[in-house]
């Protein structure tokens, strides 16, 4: 599909409702014991409107207007947790300053490991939901751009798999996804991941 093709973004929404809203999504039916993950890949041109749309189909489930219980996780809110949990949100410009990025950024990763964004979207989806529903749930992930290069797509998606194999988990990531590797913003090598299903 070119460009020219794709629909706009306003159809792609329409397309995700009617998809969230599909029992056989929903129960993860059709897809022969492959793990129900989901990219949809966007132009990260689009950010905005992609926020923008992504907060009014949330808001849509939370009303009830469709079936699927959308529940959302913006990866940048994690990793300010966790750094809020380490205590090292002030440290943070201190400690390039003197160290430089490349330190900071391994000091980083250090602390906020895919595992432990992946341990408080779990814990979250407990506390607030009361756990997983399947044949309801949609769990929903972004912000991967504003968390770039704390944490990549690929690292999320593997240590997502395991914990969250029983609902659909889609990521929305702002660039291209060809069903083998992931180029965030259209140029930056984000990883290999061959078993997630583009979502449209």
């Amino acid at each position: 599909m070119t460009a020219s093709e794709s629909p706009s973004l306003a159809d792609s929404f329409e397309l995700i409702r009617s998809r969230f809203g599909d029992p056989d999504f929903l129960r993860c039916r059709g897809i022969s014991n492959e793990v129900p993950f989901y990219v949809f890949p966007y132009d990260a041109a689009c950010e905005d409107e992609v926020r923008e749309r992504t907060a009014e189909l949330v808001a849509a489930s939370r009303a009830g207007s469709i079936p699927a219980r959308i529940v959302d996780f913006d990866l940048w809110e994690i990793f300010c947790g966790i750094c809020g949990y380490y205590d090292i949100v002030d440290d943070l410009e201190r400690m390039e300053r003197e160290r430089g990025s490349e330190a900071l950024l391994a000091h980083i990763r250090e602390l906020a490991m895919p595992e432990d964004y992946v341990r408080a979207m779990r814990e979250r989806y407990e506390r607030d939901f009361g756990g997983m529903q399947a044949g309801r749930d949609v769990l929903l992930v972004t912000g991967v751009g504003k968390t770039y290069p704390f944490v990549r797509a690929h690292d999320i998606l593997e240590n997502a798999q395991p914990a969250f194999d029983g609902v659909p988990f889609v990521l929305f990531y702002p660039g291209l996804y060809d069903q083998t590797s992931l180029r965030l913003f259209n140029s930056v090598a984000d990883g290999n991941y061959y078993r997630a299903f583009t979502l449209l």
